[in-house]
């Protein structure tokens, strides 16, 4: 999928005040309490009805592709913003005269009471990736959530944690999982013919994506309830620069492009190597293109993990479009006898050459480019999380997988920030000797939220 596929957006709420504090605490405590509904057993001819959360740019290609699905309805329509629930309702349903949901609202928690929605799309900001998925599945909810999975490490592992204890289905939308192309070129490392690699490089270089002029706060726009919008992150006025879509460049809601794209490039890497999380992480980066616009994040970064037998890099920069092998995005393993390249367009494996005292030869034959045969590979990962919803198995891009993929960008980000080596106990999810380190593995919530792990 290409640009516009990256955009998307929340859900919702009721009220505000202290009144309206009190509310959300007291009904989050009784969700808590509550025993979760079981989740229908779905036949192969039974209709599956999903609730969209967040009906951004993201949100609303998710529903498109689940509406194509056979026997998938949407019941529910949530967002924080009036706007873009109401563009969904137009564009999905008024545009190609199907049926609107019956439920239109600002409050996720709403959608998650319909006993009869089986699962829902969560496609909003980051900072609220966690706790609607982690409600829906003690609501006994499936649930397809964006990426990057969260926000924090901490978040992603409950996450799991609470996908395995009420027997969830959660895919993260990292589409790539479900791409043959990129099936064909994981199953070609794993295969051995490259020999043993050394280097894996992970790049994003976004041309498209240039500098964000500041603007002063203001009053935000009387369709959003911006209190809910910023649910569980810190309180600060409204401002534009921080809302809809350019939200990823700031810390309280998103990582930037090491996680924006990350998510998917180092999920490739993973896949492919076999690995879990790497064992450290040193990054160097800032703001160097674009040194006095609103963006927190940075512009430039490179990032350097160690893993037991090969080193791994990530490279970004916005502003620029020409990354490595002048690709804007793709994943490269460099081994003895070759180099593997893959991207969204497809994928190609270059021979290495011999030692240069003696006449050059080729240690292997290399692949010529295999183009992607299909751009549809969202589709067919919106098809593989139904398929799972009825089989009970693991999806494509299950929860764990996400989580473990993510890590790596995650100690990347707090590397860069801290401007240290950070060390990771991989089996144990925690930063090595470093207390300051280790608490950017959670985040601290906004009440009356809660991050529960159960």
């Amino acid at each position: 999928m290409k640009r516009k596929s990256r955009r998307q957006f929340l859900k919702e709420s009721v009220t505000a005040g202290a009144a309206a504090g009190s509310t959300l605490l007291a009904r989050e405590n009784l969700m808590a309490s509550a025993a979760p509904a079981p989740g229908k057993s779905l036949g192969a001819n039974d209709r599956i009805r999903v609730g969209l959360i967040g009906c951004g740019g993201m949100g609303r290609g998710d529903l498109r592709d689940f509406l194509q699905v056979k026997n998938v309805e949407c019941a529910a329509l949530c967002d924080v913003d009036d706007q873009q629930s109401a563009m969904a309702s137009k564009v999905l349903f008024e545009d190609q005269g199907l049926q609107k949901p019956a439920l239109v609202t600002r409050d996720f928690r709403r959608v998650l009471d319909q006993r009869d929605i089986d699962a829902v799309i969560v496609g909003t900001p980051d900072h609220w990736h966690a706790l609607p998925t982690i409600m829906a599945c003690r609501a006994g909810k499936d649930v397809y959530v964006e990426k990057p999975l969260a926000l924090t490490i901490a978040e992603g592992r409950a996450m799991v944690g609470v996908a395995r204890k009420y027997n969830r289905v959660v895919q993260m939308g990292t589409q790539q999982r479900s791409a043959p192309h990129y099936t064909e070129a994981v199953e070609y490392v794993k295969s051995g013919q490259l020999g043993k690699i050394r280097l894996v490089r992970a790049w994003a270089y976004l041309d498209w994506k240039g500098e964000l002029p500041p603007v002063p706060d203001s009053d935000p726009p009387p369709t959003v309830d911006y209190d809910m919008w910023l649910g569980p992150a810190p309180k600060r006025p409204y401002n534009k620069n921080r809302f809809h879509f350019t939200f990823r460049w700031f810390w309280d809601y998103s990582g930037g492009l090491m996680t924006d794209w990350g998510a998917h490039m180092i999920d490739i890497a993973n896949w492919a190597m076999g690995v879990k999380a790497p064992s450290s992480a040193v990054s160097v980066g800032g703001k160097y293109g674009y040194p006095n616009d609103a963006m927190e994040t940075p512009d430039t970064q490179q990032v350097i993990w160690a893993f037991p037998e090969f080193t791994m890099i990530w490279e970004h920069m916005l502003g620029a479009g020409r990354g490595p092998e002048a690709r804007e995005h793709g994943v490269l393993f460099h081994a003895n006898n070759g180099v593997l390249v893959v991207d969204r367009g497809g994928w190609e494996v270059y021979p290495e050459t011999d030692r240069i005292d003696k006449p050059r030869q080729y240690k292997a034959a290399g692949v010529p480019r295999r183009t992607a045969v299909t751009q549809t590979y969202h589709l067919t990962h919106v098809q593989n999380f139904v398929d799972c919803m009825r089989s009970r198995k693991r999806p494509n891009s299950d929860v764990e997988i996400g989580h473990n993929s993510m890590i790596a960008c995650h100690l990347g980000n707090i590397a860069q920030r801290l401007g240290r080596q950070i060390k990771w106990d991989v089996e144990n999810e925690k930063i090595i000797g470093d207390p300051e380190a280790q608490k950017f593995v959670s985040k601290e919530y906004r009440a009356p939220w809660k991050l529960t792990t159960t």
